[in-house]
């Protein structure tokens, strides 16, 4: 009941509310933009021109599934991020398209069940085996679904070349903002430096958040820019990472990023040992880091540094680290710190996150409503039952955020998408404007990725142009309720009991958070000299962290039903996340030192204490931590 002079908030709301509400921020993706306009529609007319509609469709939707993989990062990244998930996608056009042919419903429905389990329990091992998931199970229901006008090689041919047509000018587009650092155009296009441009934003990027760090030291912004600072450098890191033709031999560009990037690592750890101590610090600490960021973009020299002044133990590593990093800009070397690369799976390491509790549950959980959806709708004896498990597929990726903001934000986003549809689809004439409709809605697929409501409109619309390009009368509002149905099957699914511990996945990802603690610490608290092996152990801690924490954060924006079940996690990741700054400290203080403080011992021996109590409360296995009392 309202009262006057109360004012609702949101933060006054449920958190499984709020997170609907929530979008991205950030600047305008304009070149990922353009980037999608280029794609659907251009291909879509290309195939009205050439009279193969069919094959225009699948083209456009292969390009839209593409678009939804190509996310900020380097070039070579790009080959992996959007490539492997095109060419599983046009696999999956293939075998749905036979299995449409010659299985008959019952037959079919077990099939796609057995495929959402496999592809559920892939998607557990990484963000390109999830995108890589989701393509799968999307293209086994379309080529299944769509009536066969055409050959399934056909069909794969055309969807691997819509996406593989997004890659390739994602690969010769060049970067915005590339002349104003470059300096001109021929600068700007010049092979090393196109080619590199990723990896180039990504490496000053850490700079620009090590000065960051420096500058919040002492205020209560510093907790977040730390985030920021591990959230960068995990970019980085993946960025150098990218597929190379020659595994060993590098470009004179591509050696001096690398080690740029290495000579990063130790203004990283005296960053944050000096956030540990949490003194304000001059200004003049934070200047030598932009200084640096400003000579990565230029691809120039740093010129004189100003050193920061102090006694303290982290501002001498500050100092010893810039030393260090001007050197390495004046003559650049190949590093090989392994601590560059990003943490490639082995074979045993994929098997193990796909088989291991977070893998089994999503995979069961993909399965029965994937299956569960596909039977339903072809009971039903739709034409086009394909929607149902489609959007069951969407609905069902916990790393699209909460179950019940998924829920939420496709219902609404479904009836917006087809109310503008259906708005447009009585002005626009046939069939230039359900093509341009096609474009416009490509081209915003980058900016509605910010919010999964929004990302479910443009889709929508997209997918309702193309069905009545092929010929199918508008069915806006029964793509509506089909979506509904599906939510509350996706909704009802994921309250189910399942085998094992429910929140498998939160806790498989906190004991590797804890795991990778403990091998940091150890390593610290040995004295052994061998800093290169220190930097990965302490990069592997905090992004296993990062990992954790936003496992975390999505799962405590679950209704009540499911957020309990990752009760006290929280409390472990931010004990852990104390754990390791302090572990970064006590670094900082024995390279200068040789020995630890009093204060230091007596940190890591509490927080050791505290961690192995937050284990127990929240039914995590005992860390093996060495100051555990």
């Amino acid at each position: 009941m309202y009262r006057p002079g109360v004012r609702v908030t949101i933060s006054a709301l449920p958190s499984w509310l709020t997170h609907a509400l929530r979008a991205q921020r950030g600047p305008i993706p304009w070149n990922t933009m353009v980037r999608a306009a280029l794609t659907a529609g251009p291909l879509l007319l290309a195939s009205l021109l050439l009279g193969q509609v069919s094959l225009g469709a699948f083209a456009a939707i292969g390009a839209m599934l593409a678009g939804l993989s190509d996310r900020p990062g380097s070039r070579r990244s790009a080959v992996e991020r959007i490539g492997v998930p095109v060419l599983v996608g046009a696999t999956g056009i293939l075998a749905g398209t036979y299995a449409g042919e010659y299985s008959g419903a019952v037959a079919l429905t077990v099939l796609l069940t057995l495929v959402g389990l496999v592809a559920g329990c892939v998607s557990a091992a990484g963000p390109v085996a999830s995108a890589s998931g989701t393509q799968a199970l999307v293209a086994v229901a379309l080529g299944a679904g769509m009536s066969a006008t055409d050959p399934g090689w056909a069909r794969a041919l055309a969807f691997a070349f819509g996406g593989g047509w997004l890659l390739l000018i994602a690969l010769v587009q060049p970067a915005p903002g590339a002349v104003a650092v470059a300096g001109d155009l021929r600068s700007a296009l010049r092979a090393d430096y196109h080619r590199f441009d990723g990896e180039r934003a990504a490496v000053a990027a850490v700079y620009d958040a090590v000065a960051a760090l420096l500058d919040a030291t002492g205020t209560p912004q510093a907790v977040a820019r730390r985030a920021a600072l591990t959230a960068a450098l995990d970019h980085a890191q993946d960025a150098l990472a990218g597929p190379r033709l020659r595994r060993y031999v590098r470009s004179g560009t591509e050696r001096r990023l690398h080690a740029q990037y290495a000579a990063a690592l130790p203004l990283a750890e005296a960053a944050t040992a000096l956030f540990w101590t949490g003194d304000a610090l001059p200004a003049r600490a934070a200047e030598g880091p932009r200084r640096l960021a400003a000579a990565v973009r230029a691809g120039t020299h740093t010129g004189p540094l100003p050193a920061p002044s102090g006694n303290a133990p982290g501002l001498r590593a500050l100092d010893d680290a810039l030393l260090r990093a001007a050197e390495v800009f004046d003559r650049p070397e190949d590093s090989r710190h392994p601590g560059l690369h990003r943490r490639y799976r082995s074979a045993k390491d994929f098997v193990r996150a796909a088989l291991g509790p977070g893998g089994r549950e999503y995979g069961i959980r993909v399965a029965v409503s994937y299956g569960v959806s596909a039977a339903v709708a072809q009971a039903l004896h739709h034409t086009y039952w394909y929607w149902m498990p489609v959007t069951a597929v969407f609905l069902v990726k916990p790393d699209l955020g909460p179950l019940v903001s998924r829920v939420l934000s496709r219902a609404a986003g479904t009836v917006l998408g087809a109310a503008v549809f259906a708005g447009f689809a009585a002005l626009l004439p046939r069939p230039a404007g359900l093509v341009a409709l096609v474009a416009v809605s490509g081209a915003l697929i980058p900016l509605a990725l910010r919010h999964f409501a929004a990302m479910t409109a443009v889709a929508t619309v997209i997918v309702l142009a193309l069905v009545e390009l092929g010929g199918a009368p508008q069915a806006a509002w029964t793509r509506t309720g089909e979506t509904m149905l599906a939510c509350a099957i996706v909704l009802l699914v994921g309250h189910l009991p399942v085998p094992g511990q429910r929140g498998g996945g939160v806790r498989a990802r906190l004991e590797r958070a804890t795991d990778a603690a403990d091998a940091y610490l150890r390593h610290v608290l040995s004295g052994s000299d061998d800093r290169a092996r220190r930097w990965m152990l302490r990069r592997e801690a905090y992004r296993t962290l990062a990992e954790a924490r936003t496992a975390i954060d999505l799962a405590a924006a679950e209704l009540p039903a499911l957020a309990r079940h990752a009760e006290g996690t929280a409390d472990v990741a931010a004990t852990l996340e104390r754990l390791v700054d302090t572990t970064t400290a006590c670094a900082v203080h024995l390279d200068d030192t040789g020995r630890l403080t009093p204060r230091h011992t007596r940190r890591l021996a509490e927080l050791c204490d505290e961690l192995a109590r937050g284990h127990a409360d929240a039914g995590l296995p005992r860390p093996g931590l060495p100051l555990a009392g």
